[in-house]
C-alpha cells in the first residue's frame, strides 16, 4: 500500500547544511573542526540498522552519541551531522558558535559541539563533533522531533546500502557491490560536501542534483531546469518544510526521468521558483527519499556510483491529491497548510490555516497519518467529502483530478 501522506502531507525536511565561513571570530569554521577517527567493523556487512519511514519519508532509526541512545535521520543532503538544540544529548558547557548554514527558507545559525563517540551500525567514530541547530518536529512530518541528522561527513567514506523494502540499511567498504542494478554517477562535491548526481528530464540533462535521503520529496528541479525540459504536463503547487521554514513549489507528475542508465516511470517532480533553494546553492535540483524508496539503493561516492535496483513500488503512479488540500496533523484535528493551485479546494474558498475536526462525521484519529481515513484527500474524482471544521461548520468538497 502507498503511504497515505507521501504526496498529500509533505512535511518534509530539505536540509542541506552548506558550511560558510564563520559569522564571528568566536565561531569554529569547518576547516578548523576535529574530523574524528573512523572505524568500520570487520563484520559491518552483517550489522543492518532497522528503520522506519517518517510521515515525511525520511529514514528514522536509533544510534548512539556519547554513549546515549538517540533518534536519528539518515541525511546525505546535510554536509555535517547535525544535533537538535533541544536534544538531551546537547552538552551546553561544550557548545560554541559554529557559523551559519543555508537551508530551505533562508539561513540558520549553527553551534558546534565536540563529541567523544558516535556509533551507527558497524561504523564508529571517536572524537570529532556535531553541528547544533533548531530541528523542529515538523521537519519529519511527525509529532515527535528527532535528536540527530546523520550527514555526509559520517557516511561519505563508505558505501551505504539502503534496503527500503526491508526497512534496513548498512555501511560497507567502498567498492563493494552487494546487489545488481542500474547505475548512475555519484560524488561528494568539494563545493557543498553533499552527495551529487545528475538526471535527464525531457531532453535536458540537469546537473548537479543532490542525492538527498533527508528530503522526503521525490524529484525537485529549478524553475529554469523545468522550463528547459519543455514538458507539456499540467502542474499545481505544494508546500515543503525545512530548517528555515516553509517553501512553496510547483508540482507535476512526469511520465519518465532518466537517472544514469535507468528510466524511472511516473515520478512526482517539484519545481522550485526562480532564485529558490537549489539555485541559491548552485545545483539543478535534488533526488529525494520519496523517489529512492522505490528501489534498493547503493550510494558509494568513493566508487563514483549510485546503484538502483527496482523494488515493488517502482514505476507505479504516485498518489495525486484530488482535494487540493495539503494538511498537517495536530492533536484531534488537521490544519490546512497549503491550498493547491487549480484544485477543488481553491475553487471553493479554502484558506491556509483552516482547521478540520471531522471527515464525513468521523473525528480525526490519533493515528491519522497511517489510517485509511487519510486517503480521503486522494479519493475518486466526483466523490463528495463532508469536512467538519473545528468551528462547528461543515463544508462539502467535490474531489476532482486537476494535475
Amino acid at each position: 500500500m502507498r503511504r497515505a501522506l507521501l504526496t498529500l502531507v509533505p512535511l518534509l525536511a530539505v536540509l542541506i547544511v552548506s558550511a560558510r565561513e564563520p559569522a564571528a571570530p568566536a565561531a569554529i569554521s569547518p576547516a578548523a573542526r576535529d574530523r574524528g577517527v573512523y572505524h568500520l567493523a570487520t563484520n559491518a556487512e552483517t550489522r543492518w540498522v532497522p528503520f522506519d519511514l517518517t510521515p515525511g519519508n525520511q529514514i528514522r532509526f536509533r544510534m548512539q552519541l556519547d554513549g546515549r541512545d538517540v533518534t536519528a535521520i539518515l541525511d546525505t543532503g546535510v554536509s555535517y551531522t547535525l544535533l537538535a538544540k533541544a536534544s538531551p544529548a546537547v552538552d551546553t558547557a561544550k557548545l560554541v558558535a559554529g557559523g551559519s548554514a543555508t537551508a530551505i527558507g533562508g539561513s540558520i545559525a549553527l553551534g558546534w559541539m565536540p563529541t567523544r563517540s558516535i556509533a551507527v551500525g558497524g561504523l564508529a567514530r571517536t572524537g570529532g563533533g556535531v553541528t547544533v541547530a533548531d530541528l523542529p518536529a515538523i521537519a519529519t512530518g511527525s509529532a515527535s522531533a528527532v535528536d540527530l541528522l546523520v550527514g555526509a561527513d559520517m557516511m561519505a567514506g563508505y558505501a551505504l546500502d539502503i534496503d527500503y523494502a526491508a526497512h534496513r540499511f548498512r555501511l560497507l567498504r567502498s567498492g563493494r557491490l552487494p546487489f545488481k542494478g542500474e547505475t548512475a554517477s555519484l560524488r561528494v562535491s568539494a563545493e557543498r560536501s553533499v552527495y551529487e548526481s545528475a538526471i535527464t528530464l525531457g531532453d535536458r540533462r540537469l546537473a548537479p542534483v543532490v542525492v538527498d535521503t533527508g528530503d522526503g520529496s521525490s524529484i525537485t528541479v529549478t524553475a529554469p531546469g523545468w522550463a528547459a525540459a519543455s514538458l507539456a504536463v499540467p502542474s499545481t503547487t505544494a508546500i515543503s518544510f525545512g530548517l528555515a521554514g516553509p517553501a512553496i513549489s510547483g508540482l507535476a507528475i512526469v511520465p519518465d526521468i532518466h537517472v544514469g542508465n535507468m528510466v524511472a516511470r511516473w515520478s512526482e517532480v517539484r519545481i522550485e521558483p526562480a532564485g529558490g533553494f537549489s539555485q541559491s546553492i548552485g545545483v539543478a535540483g535534488r533526488i529525494g527519499s520519496g523517489f529512492l524508496q522505490n528501489y534498493r539503493v547503493l550510494l558509494d561516492p568513493g566508487a563514483r556510483r549510485m546503484v538502483l535496483s527496482r523494488g515493488p513500488k517502482a514505476d507505479t503512479q504516485p498518489l495525486r491529491s484530488t482535494s487540493g488540500l495539503l494538511v498537517g496533523v495536530e492533536p484531534n484535528r488537521l490544519k490546512v497548510l497549503h491550498v493547491m493551485r487549480g484544485g477543488p479546494a481553491a475553487a471553493s474558498g479554502w484558506k491556509d490555516g483552516d482547521l478540520i475536526c471531522t471527515i464525513d462525521t468521523v473525528p480525526i484519529p490519533a493515528d491519522y497519518a497511517t489510517s485509511p481515513i487519510a486517503f480521503w484527500s486522494a479519493g475518486a474524482p466526483g466523490r463528495v467529502v463532508r469536512l467538519g471544521l473545528c468551528d462547528g461548520t461543515t463544508r462539502a468538497l467535490t474531489l476532482a483530478r486537476f494535475y
